[in-house]
């Protein structure tokens, strides 16, 4: 399920929007800030959708994803003009709040409460494969079909696959049948010291997002700066999915043995390390985005793992959804802002900007490991 829910929303414009903007007149920025539009109404449907998994599980929310996806997709390919091309987005992007890692980690911790870590690892392994699988999918669709109905396929894939897999092999949560009579509550109040702790691990998402969605859409553009050729930039960026896929499969031979606070470092460490060697003209930009690839892959499992060690499972799917708003807002806003940064200060500016956001982020993770001691004291 993630693997199309991610290649049919997240990285769909990747490969369609050229084709698109060729097909329709449209405008190349707004058919590729149709993405933003649903990340931020995957935003405001976040906590409410965390809310619904802690009372109800996630059977229901991520079958309600795989229908709404389809829908979506169905409306991007009808779509006779921009607003409704950007209303199907909006859709999508319920969608995307229903079906994303998220919701997905939020159903995990309500099957398998303290126990979750290793299925939340092993789903972001396998998740990690969705640009692997579905950018080669949607050029191939398109090159036969036309984008339009490579949308239409993937509405299909949705209904044929997602949402049988769902309802045929995601259990009911346990414990849903009382909660379910009783409502979707509101959320539990915190402990000041929780509160502290989930405003830094905010902060983490906050920036986490911001750098993830900058390098993701700039990276070419940074590097042909830098004077590499666009072949070879290519090239390079493809080194950042299998050092994604490599680190995460070290994290999985830890079998948890260690903190996930320490993933969660390591993450950064190796994110920050890998983008101050870019900002600093580091002569190897391979190992540079091999560093910051391997640091981007267990950060996703980190994103999980960490609220669950910190907060326990309790309240686990509640907290995921709250979490994940200010995050997901971070990811659709950054790509134009760095934009205009770009404009400004130029490649070199951008790049020491992320740099800094990195080591910044270090610093929020430094207050969580102080934060969990007194968890831990109190």
């Amino acid at each position: 399920m993630q693997i199309l829910a991610w290649g049919s929303t997240y990285y769909l414009p990747a490969v369609l929007a050229e084709p698109i903007a060729r097909d329709t007149g449209w405008p190349l920025a707004w058919i590729v800030g149709g993405l933003s539009v649903g990340l931020l109404v995957a935003a405001l449907a976040s906590p409410r959708v965390g809310a619904v998994i802690q009372a109800r599980g996630g059977r229901p929310v991520l079958a309600l994803a795989a229908l709404v996806l389809a829908a979506g997709l169905t409306i991007l390919g009808l779509a006779p003009s921009l607003p409704v091309f950007l209303a199907g987005w909006v859709l999508l992007g319920f969608g995307m709040g229903c079906g994303l890692y998220d919701p997905a980690y939020a159903t995990l911790g309500r099957l398998y409460g303290a126990n979750a870590r290793s299925a939340i690892t092993h789903l972001t392994l396998l998740g990690g494969f969705a640009s692997t699988v579905c950018w080669p999918l949607s050029a191939f669709l398109a090159a036969q079909v036309g984008w339009r109905g490579a949308c239409f396929a993937y509405a299909g894939l949705h209904l044929a696959v997602t949402l049988p897999l769902v309802l045929a092999f995601i259990p009911p949560a346990p414990g849903t049948a009382a909660t379910a009579r009783s409502g979707v509550q509101a959320a539990p109040s915190l402990e000041p010291g929780q509160r502290r702790a989930v405003l830094l691990m905010m902060g983490v998402l906050v920036l986490g997002g911001a750098i993830m969605a900058l390098v993701s859409v700039h990276l070419i553009t940074l590097l042909q700066a830098r004077g590499v050729a666009l072949a070879a930039a290519v090239t390079y960026g493809g080194l950042i999915g299998p050092s994604q896929v490599a680190a995460r499969l070290i994290e999985i031979a830890g079998r948890g043995r260690y903190h996930p606070l320490w993933t969660l470092t390591a993450a950064f460490t190796l994110v920050g390390l890998g983008l101050s060697l870019l900002a600093a003209h580091w002569s190897d930009i391979a190992l540079a985005l091999i560093l910051y690839g391997a640091g981007n892959g267990v950060y996703s499992i980190a994103r999980g793992t960490v609220p669950l060690a910190l907060f326990g499972p309790d309240h686990y799917a509640g907290l995921v959804g709250r979490l994940a708003r200010p995050g997901l807002v971070a990811q659709a806003a950054a790509p134009p802002l760095g934009a205009v940064l770009f404009s400004r200060l130029g490649a070199d500016g951008l790049w020491a900007a992320l740099a800094l956001m990195a080591l910044a982020n270090l610093g929020l993770i430094a207050g969580l490991w102080w934060q969990k001691g007194r968890l831990r004291s109190g």
